[in-house]
């Protein structure tokens, strides 16, 4: 269920994540002792200086196409703004001081936009309608209800907006007039479908049902006779998606891994019920939509953990062009309304995503840079691509980070950084706290372990029912290589991550008490029987994929305790730092107070750091920063200087 079940993933806005790199590998296993040793002078920032950096999120045209309208954090918290796409200075548009505002949507006819906002981090987001003279209208108001903003109608009088305010567990699809905003009923969910595309006369509404954590189907739900029909009947494990309705006719487009490692484009003929292959490649294609006149198809596939936009012509599918942006990785990309100006978001382990634009055939013009002035991209390390042989000859991916001042006759210390998910990946892309890390001398390994997406569906399934052991397995695999390289020191590497990440930073100080010398848990869960018997209620349609991923506390209680690390913290003799949002509706705070109490009684340090305005990822920059530094006090005191091992000698 890559991309889909990850519900311990973390959201958009993150305390540090994973990925930032430059450089591909080739198809053949690459060690640590190919990766370049190329030197540059060295210049140590603070982490206020790599957090000054701008993250922005999102990209829509306005209807004149002279302005790109994104979310930007520049003040602290993210808000909205209009960027000239003449590249004048952005102008903000909201002023939130509290709440992040994601920025979703122009409207296509003049500059009311849509934006998404939860409260606290409880990620229970309303969709609100910033109106032309600046009041804001929720359009989903309700005390307990997630909504989603589900796209636009065909013909841009309409959009739609998903909503769970009739049954917490699933979500049903009304549309929203542009004009008075009164809202139709179109599709009641009562099955715990997931809702995707609508077709352009709304007469059909492509669902996706879990099955299994390995089993996804596509339904379509016909609305002139109320009849739901499955779509996708082959038998076997196989992960279907719908991506989108083509803009005229009745042709769904989707993707399957039916048959193939990765997935791959096909459209179905709703008409003549035949489907073919469109597209397919040795990498997963995540996501497929056509540009507004319908005359461009834009797909988004994963290479080597970094996603790359390709643009084909439809019928013939055809590459007309992409984002040609070799190094970098596209976190956004949108196509104006006639199709010739190509908008996105450039991202690498040296910039933090930097907007660009680009017509025709012509290379891509930067509109806004998002690092730093202070900092110099060169002084950051962009990271590489490195795969090793774990404990069963299994090869493993991650990216690499080699702090400036690895000579090789150094020995340096280290951190394991495993992603959330479980399902995730570390993805190319910039992170002020790794840059910081490795900036301080920190060599970093963000591991793609076993479980995790981007390498094929086999990969993907090694760890079902395998977690706090396979997929440790891994993790502590990935010791050798930094050692191997001859700039790590063997007796000072830890181990850090959030969210399922934190997880397996409990999992190894609890399991392999030895095998890691400190370690960075950020929300992770402790006790899986608590925290899946207590998944948000908009989760319900993902449960069953998620218990058949980890395990059913109904059922599997005795195993569930065994993965737990919550029931072995005695084991823990390591120094711990635990981070965590008040708010989390994922990982609950009770999940970490109980493990620093447990582990506190061990006579271990512990240190315990609760944002009471954070949720499962802390947005607010202030907050990003005390945790940063707070981490970083942590590993010179215990990792770096290794004080414990001084006081023992």
């Amino acid at each position: 269920m890559r991309y889909l079940v990850n519900f311990l993933m973390i959201g958009s806005f993150v305390i540090a994540g994973c990925g930032g790199s430059t450089r591909q590998i080739s198809d053949t296993p690459k060690t640590s002792s190919t990766v370049s040793a190329q030197r540059i002078t060295h210049a140590e920032y603070t982490i206020e200086q790599l957090m000054e950096s701008i993250s922005y999120r999102g990209l829509s045209f306005s209807p004149d196409n002279s302005k790109l309208l994104t979310s930007s954090d520049q003040s602290g918290i993210f808000n909205a703004y209009a960027v000239p796409v003449n590249g004048d200075t952005p102008i903000a548009l909201t002023q939130s001081t509290t709440e992040s505002i994601l920025a979703l949507s122009y409207f296509p006819k003049d500059e009311r936009f849509l934006y998404g906002a939860d409260q606290g981090g409880n990620e229970l987001y309303h969709i609100y309608i910033h109106e032309l003279d600046g009041t804001v209208r929720d359009l989903t108001p309700g005390a307990r209800l997630v909504a989603t903003f589900n796209g636009w109608v065909a013909d841009r009088t309409s959009f739609f907006v998903t909503t769970n305010e009739r049954d917490p567990r699933y979500f049903d699809l009304y549309e929203f007039d542009t004009g008075d905003y009164t809202r139709t009923l179109l599709y009641e969910n009562n099955d715990g479908y997931q809702i995707g595309s609508v077709s352009a006369d709304r007469r059909f509404v492509a669902l996706m049902k879990f099955v299994d954590n390995a089993n996804t189907d596509i339904y379509i739900h016909d609305r002139k006779n109320n009849k739901t029909t499955l779509l996708t009947t082959a038998e076997g494990d196989i992960d279907n998606r719908p991506a989108t309705f083509s803009p005229t006719g009745h042709t769904l487009y989707y993707m399957s891994d039916q048959d193939h490692e990765f997935q791959y484009l096909l459209r179905h003929n709703l008409d003549n019920g035949k489907s073919e292959t469109v597209l397919k490649l040795d990498w997963d294609i995540r996501a497929a939509r056509f540009s507004e006149d319908g005359s461009k198809l834009i797909v988004t596939s994963n290479q080597n953990a970094r996603s790359v936009v390709d643009i084909y012509t439809p019928v013939t599918m055809e590459r007309i062009n992409g984002s040609n942006m070799p190094a970098a990785s596209i976190t956004s990309a949108t196509l104006s309304a006639d199709g010739e100006t190509l908008a996105l978001i450039a991202t690498h382990g040296q910039i933090p995503g930097d907007i660009y634009v680009r017509s025709s055939r012509q290379p891509p013009r930067r509109l806004l840079s998002s690092l730093n002035k202070q900092v110099k991209p060169e002084h950051l390390v962009a990271g590489e691509v490195v795969r090793f042989k774990s404990y069963d000859g299994l090869d493993v991916p991650g990216i690499l980070y080699r702090p400036h001042q690895a000579t090789g006759t150094a020995k340096l210390p280290a951190l394991v950084w495993v992603h959330g998910g479980p399902g995730g990946e570390s993805r190319i892309g910039y992170q002020p706290f790794i840059q910081s890390l490795v900036n301080a001398g920190y060599v970093v390994y963000a591991v793609n372990n076993r479980g995790s997406s981007g390498s094929g569906k086999t990969f993907f399934h090694l760890d079902d029912h395998n977690h706090g052991k396979g997929d440790l397995g891994d993790v502590i695999a990935s010791k050798q290589m930094l050692i191997d390289t001859g700039y790590v020191d063997p007796d000072r590497i830890g181990i850090i991550g959030a969210s399922y990440g934190g997880y397996m930073v409990l999992a190894a100080l609890a399991f392999e008490p030895e095998s890691f010398a400190v370690g960075v848990n950020i929300f992770g869960v402790a006790n899986w029987l608590r925290t899946i018997a207590n998944m948000p209620p908009w989760w319900e349609a993902q449960r069953n994929a998620m218990e058949t991923e980890i395990g059913n506390p109904r059922t599997e209680e005795e195993y569930l305790t065994r993965i737990s690390p919550y029931f072995h913290a005695s084991n823990i003799v390591r120094p711990l730092i635990v981070l965590q949002g008040a708010n989390d509706p994922r990982v609950l705070q009770i999940e970490s107070d109980e493990i620093v109490e447990k582990v506190r009684a061990n006579g271990v340090p512990v240190e315990y750091v609760l944002f009471p305005d954070e949720g499962h990822g802390f947005r607010k920059k202030a907050n990003q920063i005390t945790a940063n530094k707070a981490i970083s006090a942590f590993l010179d005191k215990y990792l770096k200087n290794n004080v414990l091992l001084t006081q023992a000698q």
